[in-house]
């Protein structure tokens, strides 16, 4: 089969991975971030909202579900469940330090034409060269992983579960993502497949916004290092997010996007 990429049509491109224009956000908001006490507990709802870490369009889906504990390994997520409008599950943060929790998705997706008809197909690419017809035309394929995170600490703040998978687009903190202050500069690091992702636009939220007539919303950019600072006007609890579009090594139209929660204390 003889297959043509090119860059993936619009529809396709925007069922993958939602641009930050779009109303509909993925969140992940603990019930706290910083915690004390032996062996604490927090509970994590995921959703896909119109209003910030409110919910009310449908529950986040928890397949691609993962928590790092301080050491980098994975740990035990409790009590999963998946509602309309939510879902939410506990983690038990056994041992002191930080821990990240995330969300990620990918594969692949396609159209082609068919007997005169446009048909769709979405899954991963072991399976793009048996899914679509040997007689199709007009392939269009492109590639979309999206990585969805929020951090808690019990105690003092580690780094150990902070390290990137090298795979999509990717957050790494240079400020400690549970140590966030309303008059502080806060630095972080996007990467895409693990190496500097430089001129991205990043969106900046502040949750709650179902009780204010405009909440504060800004974007910044960047630098050609991947590295961008963050001004937070006051305490809440924040959505960060960004996309990057573009074509692999294989000339594979790529989309990609990140989002995280973090919760910014008052000074």
């Amino acid at each position: 089969m003889s297959i043509a990429i090119r860059t993936a049509i619009a529809a396709v491109i925007a069922l993958a991975v939602a641009p930050a224009a779009q109303a509909h956000r993925s969140w992940l908001a603990p019930s706290a971030t910083v915690l004390s006490g032996s062996e604490p507990w927090v509970t994590v709802d995921g959703a896909v909202s119109n209003t910030l870490f409110y919910p009310d369009h449908v529950a986040m889906r928890l397949d691609g579900l993962t928590a790092i504990g301080p050491d980098g390994a994975p740990v035990q997520i409790q009590n999963g469940s998946t509602g309309k409008y939510r879902s939410t599950f506990d983690l038990q943060l056994k041992t002191p330090g930080t821990y990240k929790i995330a969300n990620a998705s990918s594969g692949m997706m396609a159209s082609y034409k068919l007997g005169g008809e446009t048909k769709r197909w979405r899954g991963q690419e072991a399976d793009l060269a048996t899914a679509i017809p040997k007689d199709a035309t007009e392939v269009q394929v492109s590639r979309n992983s999206r990585r969805v995170e929020t951090f808690v600490t019990s105690g003092a703040p580690s780094t150990g579960a902070l390290k990137i998978t090298g795979k999509g687009l990717e957050l790494e903190p240079i400020t400690h993502p549970n140590d966030l202050v309303a008059s502080e500069k806060a630095r972080f690091k996007l990467l895409m497949d693990g190496k500097p992702a430089p001129d991205v636009e990043v969106e900046v939220v502040l949750g709650a916004t179902r009780y204010r007539s405009k909440a504060p919303e800004f974007k910044v950019k960047t630098g050609a290092d991947g590295v961008f600072e963050v001004q937070w006007p006051e305490p809440g609890l924040y959505w960060v997010e960004a996309s990057v579009r573009g074509k692999d090594a294989a000339g594979v139209a790529s989309n990609a996007g990140y989002a995280a929660t973090f919760e910014v204390l008052p000074d």
